[in-house]
């Protein structure tokens, strides 16, 4: 197996996107994971008010249980994720980086302990979910799973994943809230926070028109699709 250096990280700020070209953005960075042999942090925003679901879940009790639409199927698992005034991210890792050998468990707590650390740089106390609290079934931000992140008792911030023969994908949703920090001072601090707690090295990054290409195909072909979006 390739060997490579476990703290060069690429950071991409990609701004707002709409559903599908999130989803489609996510998607094509884990499939390039094996051409760019170093772990991808991401963070967006959205265009416009939607929802996410998970993979598996069916689209007629995703529709009973938010009013929001457009609603979008995630490459990842989970629940309903509310997209109208969150803060959005997402880590992807090639199958040659430690973090691929994580547990869905520990890859889980270790995506949530670096958020808290990022929120403990700007003065906002957090803490994992010691254990979960289920209030209602398919919806991500109601209740919460242990290791979640937690404010005031609150869950602020999940996450769902997805681990294939290319990569390894979370995707990741913080709803801070009015009295949080601006969105960039958190994309600031989740790059200190790892810098000083594991000793990472951030490079900027930029799509390349074989990633702006796939990204355009799996946004037309497959995201918009209602074939798609309504398969269950």
């Amino acid at each position: 197996m390739t060997t490579i250096d476990p703290l060069k990280w690429l950071n991409l700020e990609s701004g707002p996107g709409t559903p599908a070209h999130n989803m489609a953005l996510d998607e094509a960075l884990l499939e390039a994971m094996p051409r760019l042999g170093f772990p991808v942090l991401r963070s967006y925003s959205w265009t416009l008010p939607a929802a996410s679901f998970g993979y598996f879940q069916k689209y007629s009790e995703v529709e009973r249980l938010t009013q929001l639409r457009p609603l979008v199927r995630r490459p990842t698992g989970g629940g309903i994720v509310p997209h109208d005034a969150d803060w959005t991210y997402s880590v992807v890792v090639p199958v040659c980086h430690p973090w691929y050998s994580l547990t869905a468990v520990e890859s889980y707590r270790r995506v949530h302990e670096w958020i808290c650390d990022a929120f403990a740089l700007l003065g906002i106390k957090t803490e994992l979910a010691p254990e979960p609290r289920h209030d209602t079934a398919g919806q991500c931000f109601i209740g919460y799973e242990q290791f979640d992140l937690l404010r005031r008792g609150r869950k602020i911030a999940g996450a769902a994943q997805r681990r294939r023969r290319d990569g390894l994908l979370i995707q990741g949703s913080v709803q801070a809230g009015a009295e949080a920090v601006p969105r960039r001072s958190w994309q600031q601090g989740l790059r200190e926070a790892a810098t000083s707690n594991w000793g990472i090295s951030w490079n900027p990054f930029w799509l390349d028109e074989e990633l702006s290409r796939r990204v355009e195909t799996l946004e037309q072909k497959k995201y918009s699709q209602a074939s798609y979006n309504q398969r269950r």
